[in-house]
């Protein structure tokens, strides 16, 4: 096997997480984590994530198939959904043993309402208990029974059964079984996190190992162990004084790598895909920055409001910002080299992408 290049790393990086596309359960199961966000431009990130890996996805299929699906959503390096396997490693959280008594009670009754009930709207629990309004993390009110019931989602008492208009519908969690061996529980989840956005930087995979550790917070002192365990246990190499880690088992310098990420294909990620979730590892791999600006004040934004990144081949050239008008799909398309590349075929592709995702949006 040839000494491993950046090149390698580039190709494994689009080939490996842009795997043949399969059924929802395996492509879920084979990602390990999908991160969601609320945002619908033109849809929300999950599905924008799912319809490269899944045969014949459609924006929306996720949540409608979510409740026949052994996948949970909760919070791990993000807030997303996982398979139930995963969404074990990082129970029985436990937090509410730490609550004040008053919101000890609160949650036990609203509990009691829940298992009554089987599944709960956030309406239906402030109605019944009047909670009142508190303050949100924005700074802003929201209703009380809406926070306590994230915190009891968080704290694993609820999950989520389904979603209703895109609200949260809660049921009470059922206990797992044994509880996991803490460290074998933070091994397995350090390994979640590579299997999802391998091959990454160790500086990334650090940052990331702890952001696990926020999802399971009564382990997080184990954050720092875990990553020199992984360090001795994992293959790696150091590029240009950067060390690299991957999944073991797994070839970055492959043939068939290359041949895959090569392919004449244009696709427009989401902003949370996990070929481009890390900028650390997109500035290494494809020498630009790319910034998620939603949020960013629309005078300062330089690429757009939700620019998708542009992969062409096994290159990171631009991004997209796609609007539905008069149900036609509008791209607003923007190069980092000026202009659109030179070769054979990428406008065909472009054509292509854009026609899969007319289809992804229900337009054709």
């Amino acid at each position: 096997m040839p000494a491993i290049t950046l090149d390698h790393l580039r190709h494994h990086a689009v080939a490996r997480t842009l795997f043949a596309p399969t059924t929802l359960p395996q492509a879920i199961n084979r990602l390990g984590f999908v991160q969601a966000d609320p945002i619908r431009a033109p849809a929300r990130a999950q599905d924008l994530t799912l319809r490269h890996r899944v045969q014949g996805y459609r924006a929306g299929d996720l949540e409608a198939r979510y409740p026949r699906l052994a996948v949970e959503e909760d919070f791990f390096v993000n807030y997303g959904f996982l398979p139930r396997p995963v969404q074990a490693l990082m129970h029985p959280r436990n937090l509410h043993s730490a609550w004040p008594a008053t919101r000890q009670r609160q949650a036990a009754a609203v509990l009691d309402f829940v298992r009554d009930r089987g599944v709960v709207h956030p309406r239906e629990v402030d109605a019944q208990f009047q909670h009142g309004k508190a303050k949100n993390w924005f700074g802003g009110n929201s209703n009380a029974s809406t926070q306590l019931l994230d915190a009891m989602h968080f704290g694993g008492l609820l999950r989520i059964a389904r979603r209703e208009g895109g609200v949260r519908l809660y049921a009470p969690r059922t206990d797992s079984g044994t509880a996991p061996d803490p460290q074998a529980a933070m091994d397995a989840l350090a390994d979640v996190v590579l299997a999802s956005y391998a091959p990454l930087p160790l500086p990334s995979f650090s940052m990331l190992v702890h952001r696990a550790g926020h999802g399971a917070p009564q382990w997080q002192h184990l954050c720092r162990a875990t990553v020199q365990r992984a360090r001795q246990r994992l293959p790696q190499v150091v590029i240009d004084g950067v060390p690299w880690l991957w999944p073991d088992g797994e070839q970055p310098a492959s043939r068939r790598h290359a041949t895959r990420a090569q392919a004449d294909a244009v696709r427009l990620l989401a902003p949370f895909d996990p070929i481009v979730w890390d900028r650390r590892r997109f500035a290494l791999l494809w020498g630009w920055d790319y910034r998620f600006e939603a949020y960013t004040p629309a005078p300062r934004r330089v690429r757009g409001y939700y620019a998708l990144p542009l992969l062409w081949r096994d290159a990171v050239i631009g991004w997209a910002n796609l609007a539905v008008q008069g149900g036609v799909l509008v791209p607003d398309i923007g190069f980092v080299s000026g202009h659109a590349p030179a070769d054979a075929g990428f406008a065909a592709a472009l054509d292509a992408e854009l026609q899969r995702m007319a289809s992804f949006l229900g337009m054709g």
